[in-house]
């Protein structure tokens, strides 16, 4: 067989069975091979981006590797920015390139191309890579194969790329030759007094808490994570990507922490006295700058497989150095032989700091649809999205703050690379991997543009997805930053920025949309998307100046939040 048909091989006995694609040259003859076969859904794109980002998407939904491929050169670069984001996000995805004919590569001459679009791929992601290489011979595929695999979905997920010339492509290789080297375990020493200690600290805390990010998704231990809380009666707090990681009525979610975090949620992180970390960085989008006050008064036990993430920024953590697949079974084997007591004043006042500091309440007197009332309306519809692909921008952290999470629903956002024009390419990998299961794609009205190509990805294929576009003119999170830190100087936000009609962009495409202004309406359109089988795309037009809040103080300690408290120094956006 040639290694085109070994590598559709290949990817049937991993269960890889959608590949994400926009055809070039030095890839025509993988894709022939993988249409010829007729088992792998080959996805045709209309930017490789969108490869990587769907890929990105189906790894995290199915802890199966997303594969893309993509020719040389802008094929092969374009994928960057997806890539980038698989590492940052921990999610298993394998990326094959096309390169030039290995007669056609300049090797160590001193030129800058030799072969038409020959481009050193594998040097430029070997940084946001687990694993980067390039083959040189038909004879390395099954070794190289198996191990960019395992390598993959090992220890802390993440991408890998594989770069095989033309010619190899085309060469022959014998079938049998199949070298299966598995990657062990992790087998860490999981520090078995230190995991004693936390349990007697939990058990003593007056206001224990558990940090959840998403490691818990990306390790594979959700549900055994969910039984945990449910033993230990601990309430919890998430990140950005720990959003989906217990539903919305389950009694022991908190809710979001973090610059944008829900006000009852960073007073509660900030006023605890025992917290647990798992999956979570602690980054300063969690903490805040101020990470002496983040810090005092409590225990932090942090669980992380990187050892150089604990005691990074926020010192004096208790550490557990353990990837969270053994953590997780290990730390529920020996909570079963203790006993746990809900502290009820602590889930007392918790809940007496959410009906104080309600989302919908945070933004007073704007003008027009108030987004927090409309994430719960949107989530509390009649449709069960299977996934919602968030973009990056005001709208994600609304819906972050706001979006009712049903017990099998994913959040998907771009969190580490915090890369706009994620969402639209997002759902449709989640659309791919979900067959006939309903995708809700919730982008602001710049992040839309930069992927808007792939509403024909979404028609050719007839896709569920159902696009709310939430349209302020502007690009809002960053005027948000001018308002507060450049004197309302709106350039490049308001100033040169323009949208258009985006209901009349999706007509052009053949998707039925609507476009609402007012909260009367948002019942009435929410039903005319859920009784379409069909794509839909809903308008949401807010006001160009309606801010994200609450929004941490920097410089300040985490429970002092924007409006009501100033920062002391300038943040990132």
């Amino acid at each position: 067989m040639t290694v085109t048909e070994f590598i559709v091989k290949f990817l049937k006995s991993k269960g890889i069975s959608c590949v994400f694609e926009l055809s070039g040259g030095m890839i025509m003859q993988l894709i022939d091979s993988i249409h010829l076969d007729g088992t792998i859904k080959l996805v045709t794109v209309h930017h490789e981006q969108t490869s990587s980002f769907a890929a990105d998407a189906v790894g995290r939904m199915t802890g199966i590797p997303g594969v893309a491929i993509a020719t040389s050169g802008p094929g092969a670069t374009n994928l960057l920015t997806g890539i980038g984001s698989c590492y940052f996000d921990s999610s298993p995805a394998i990326f094959i390139t096309g390169q030039v004919n290995i007669k056609e590569q300049k090797n160590d001459k001193n030129i800058r191309q030799l072969g038409f679009q020959e481009t050193d791929i594998v040097s430029m992601v070997k940084p946001i890579t687990k694993f980067a290489y390039k083959i040189t011979s038909a004879g390395q595929i099954p070794e190289y194969l198996e191990m960019a695999y395992n390598i993959a979905t090992s220890g802390r997920p993440g991408p890998v790329v594989i770069d095989i010339p033309m010619d190899v492509f085309r060469a022959n290789i014998d079938g049998d030759i199949y070298k299966e080297e598995k990657i062990a375990t992790s087998n860490f020493d999981i520090n078995s007094k230190a995991v004693e200690e936390l349990i007697d600290d939990l058990k003593k805390a007056q206001r224990p808490l558990i940090l959840a990010g998403g490691g818990i998704n990306s390790s594979g231990t959700l549900l055994e994570f969910r039984e945990i809380v449910k033993e230990l009666k601990i309430p919890v707090v998430y990140s950005l990507l720990g959003v989906d990681i217990l539903s919305s009525d389950d009694e022991f979610k908190v809710g979001m922490i973090g610059t944008y975090g829900n006000r009852w949620s960073n007073i509660s992180l900030y006023n605890s006295d025992c917290v647990l970390v798992l999956g979570s960085r602690l980054d300063i989008r969690q903490t805040g700058a101020d990470t002496v006050s983040f810090k005092a008064n409590k225990t932090i036990y942090h669980v992380d497989c990187e050892p150089e993430e604990i005691n990074n920024r926020v010192i004096g953590c208790k550490p557990i150095i353990a990837d969270l697949k053994e953590f997780i079974p290990l730390f529920h084997e020996k909570i079963k032989n203790y006993s746990f007591e809900a502290k009820q004043d602590w889930l007392e006042k918790i809940s007496t700091l959410k009906a104080t500091w309600p989302d919908t309440n945070e933004l007073q007197n704007i003008k027009g649809i108030n987004p927090n009332v409309f994430m719960h309306a949107l989530s509390n519809s009649d449709i069960d999205f299977s996934a919602y692909a968030v973009d990056v921008g005001q709208h994600q952290m609304w819906a972050a703050q706001s979006i009712d999470i049903k017990p099998n629903q994913r959040f998907l956002t771009s969190g580490g690379m915090g890369a706009m024009g994620f969402a639209l390419p997002a759902g449709i990998g989640a659309s791919i991997c979900t067959p006939g299961k309903p995708v809700c794609v919730i982008a602001g009205d710049a992040g839309f543009q930069l992927n808007i190509q792939e509403l024909q990805t979404i028609v050719r294929n007839n896709l569920p997805i159902k696009i709310i576009v939430i349209n302020n003119n502007c690009h809002g999170m960053t005027r948000q930053f001018q308002e507060t830190y450049f004197k309302e100087r709106y350039q490049s936000t308001i100033w040169g920025y323009s949208a258009p009609d985006f209901t009349k962009v999706a007509q052009a495409y053949g998707i039925d949309s609507e476009t609402i202004y007012n909260e009367s309406e948002i019942d009435s359109s929410l039903k005319n998307m859920v009784s379409s089988s069909k794509p839909f795309l809903l308008q949401v037009m807010i006001d160009a100046f309606t801010n994200v809040y609450p929004k941490l103080a920097f410089g300040l300690p985490m429970s002092e939040m924007e409006p009501f408290a100033k920062p002391m120094e300038m943040e990132s956006t």
